[in-house]
């Protein structure tokens, strides 16, 4: 190997790595600078999480127009339509070609029948303009690259595109402004999935590209690993997309769905780019990888937020561990998705849906749960590799609390005021949303939580803090736009399952990408506890330094915290220096902190103040991450 063969991949990823810490902010000169301004993702029409159904889990890809409609009446007929499940999406099949002569894709018309109805080429216009007159929205798919999942790993008989090598090229790459145009002003879809395996999955080397089936397309991600995924590439792509979806949507009326399965790190940037981003490979109708995409979501809610949300992928009810026979799993796997704002996209074949199923999806408490207007994704309050307790700040001040059994023993759990942030002399009331029963306790309350149950409650009671919020309790309105993260680790925290699509070939599932190291409600970004100087903080926001988070502030007049340099920093002499801005205004800072220094006081005046920024800046340059504690951070009355 030549010096300039070797040196070239190392230069790349040094840019790459460089360009993926700066992309993080709109200053790309100073990523901590303030700018006064909310930068998650705001386009599309996501204030909530999307409610629907999706083609995929029932068909994979052997989708047609009576399968479709047929789950769509069955939505309205059982009542779960008027319950906010709106949106009706085709997933990968439904392609025929790209034909060559003008790069237009063609629908497979011997599926979709309605599509001949217009004169010239086959056009879904009929089908979304039925779509939208029984009251609902329509989505469609795509890849980024050449060529789509299917086309990559499909075995045997399926629904893929024909033809030539160019006319099976039906992805988005080269072709994303025109077949945007073609999904949304011409056909008339108000939602897109992206997905990615045409740009993973399709390497000089790949078995369908050395046997001519496709043309080689050199990889941009690389599922196992950062390093060899080339970031700014990936989000170019997506700012592609969002370009022609603001040109073709003028009234913003859309929503995208990235599906790059925690790949390149999207769980850090995921929520700048899209309305909905997967944090996982997909999801199977197995306990096992159910509890693989929860964990890759439950941990990361300071990364969702009303029009950005985490997709630990679609709902699996109505098969396998999730069916009519396992009701104590299919209840779980709802309470989770709901309580953690994960997109409710049913995958079942609604046509044949048994009644008890049909009663999980449509239980418009939990329902509720999951569209609450505050937008707060639920956080951990005890964490265990058996057991869990999560707790959301729901809009009108009630908590919602569910107690999670991952194993199979019972557990005999104790839930505490402390855990909800309520007071522990004053009563809390509970009203179970499984089976409407009402319950009473002060400071703590025992349950048995059988194996695989999740019982979910939810709770009124006195705030611990009287005058306001902790900002962990609610996450919908802090945004990490940096989050200090210089080198993206394998999360060792999520459930290592057995793929169903592979089996027990190869090696095993390694550690996932799950963002370990990023900001963390109530835990430092590496799952510990919040100590500064040995004095703990129960509530708070752990980040590493070199860090910057907005915060709205709705109606809010004050701002306290006690901030410093976490204990569980490994470099004890690193100093960091705090600082809060209002509306890009220096409020409050502090003196040059260590280690081992006690937690400083910031309390600043913030009445009228719309977005808060709070700068965690490491002077001199700094070999180890920097774990920071903004201890008991509230906005108060």
């Amino acid at each position: 190997m030549t010096l300039r063969r070797y040196l070239l991949p190392m230069i790349a990823l040094c840019a790459s790595t460089n360009l993926w810490a700066q992309t993080t902010s709109p200053n790309a000169a100073d990523p901590l600078a303030p700018t006064g301004r909310w930068s998650a993702y705001q386009s599309g029409s996501a204030k909530l999480p999307p409610m629907g159904w999706n083609s995929w889990n029932a068909f994979f890809t052997e989708i047609d127009e009576e399968k479709l409609l047929g789950s769509a009446q069955r939505i309205l007929d059982t009542g779960l339509a008027k319950k906010g499940y709106r949106f009706i999406n085709i997933d990968d099949g439904w392609w025929l070609k790209r034909r060559t002569s003008d790069n237009k894709l063609i629908i497979r018309a011997d599926k979709f029948p309605s599509s001949r109805i217009v004169k010239g080429d086959p056009s879904f216009r009929p089908l979304t303009d039925k779509l939208h007159a029984m009251g609902f929205k329509a989505g469609i798919y795509s890849d980024l690259g050449r060529n789509s999942c299917s086309q990559a790993y499909s075995d045997g008989p399926a629904q893929l595109p024909e033809g030539t090598v160019a006319e099976r090229e039906v992805g988005l790459y080269g072709h994303s402004d025109q077949d945007i145009r073609l999904f949304f002003a011409d056909w008339g879809f108000d939602a897109i999935k992206v997905d990615g395996c045409g740009i993973r999955a399709f390497a000089a080397d790949a078995e369908r590209v050395r046997n001519g089936q496709f043309r080689a397309l050199p990889p941009l991600i690389d599922q196992h690993s950062i390093t060899r995924s080339d970031i700014p590439a990936v989000k170019t792509l997506f700012a592609d997309i969002n370009r022609s979806l603001a040109q073709y949507n003028p009234d913003g009326d859309y929503l995208l769905s990235l599906c790059i399965w925690g790949s390149a790190n999207v769980r850090a940037w995921g929520k700048d780019v899209g309305s909905i981003s997967r944090t996982s490979d997909d999801i199977s109708p197995e306990w096992g990888r159910m509890l693989t995409n929860y964990d890759s979501a439950v941990r990361r809610a300071l990364y969702a937020h009303p029009g950005s949300w985490n997709d630990p992928d679609m709902l699996f009810i109505g098969k396998g561990d999730f069916d009519s026979v396992h009701l104590t799993e299919a209840r779980s796997h709802f309470t989770l998705w709901a309580m953690m704002n994960a997109p409710l996209l049913i995958g079942a074949d609604l046509r044949t849906t048994p009644q008890p199923l049909l009663d999980i999806f449509g239980n418009a408490e939990l329902i509720a749960l999951n569209q609450d207007p505050a937008g707060n994704q639920a956080t951990v309050a005890f964490d265990s590799d058996g057991f869990q307790i999560l707790v959301k700040t729901l809009a009108n001040g009630d908590k919602a609390v569910a107690l999670f059994n991952r194993g199979l023993s019972t557990v005999n759990a104790v839930l505490t005021a402390e855990h909800l942030k309520f007071r522990t002399d004053r009563p809390i009331a509970l009203s179970d949303l499984w089976t409407g029963a009402k319950s009473e306790f002060t400071k703590e309350m025992k349950l048995r939580v059988e194996p695989r149950q999740t019982l979910v409650f939810r709770a009124k009671g006195g705030r611990l803090l009287a005058d306001g919020l902790y900002l962990s309790e609610q996450p919908g309105v802090v945004n990490p736009a940096v989050d200090g993260v210089m080198r993206p680790e394998p999360d060792p925290t999520i459930y290592r399952s057995i793929p169903g699509w592979r089996s027990t070939r190869g090696i095993g599932e390694r550690p996932m990408y799950a963002g370990w190291g990023g900001a963390m409600a109530d835990a430092t970004p590496y799952n510990q506890a919040l100590v500064i100087a040995g004095r703990t903080f129960a509530s708070g926001v752990g980040i590493l330094a070199n860090s910057r988070l907005e915060v709205r502030n709705k109606g809010f007049a004050r701002f306290t915290a006690s901030v410093g340099v976490d204990d569980s920093a490994l470099d004890g002499d690193q100093p960091v220096r705090f600082f809060l801005y209002g509306d890009g205004k220096a409020l409050a800072s502090t003196p040059p902190l260590r280690r081992g220094a006690p937690a400083q006081p910031l309390d600043a005046d913030v009445k009228g103040v719309a977005i808060l920024e709070l700068i965690a800046r490491a002077d001199g340059v700094t070999a180890n991450a920097v774990p920071v504690t903004w201890g008991d951070a509230a906005l108060r009355r």
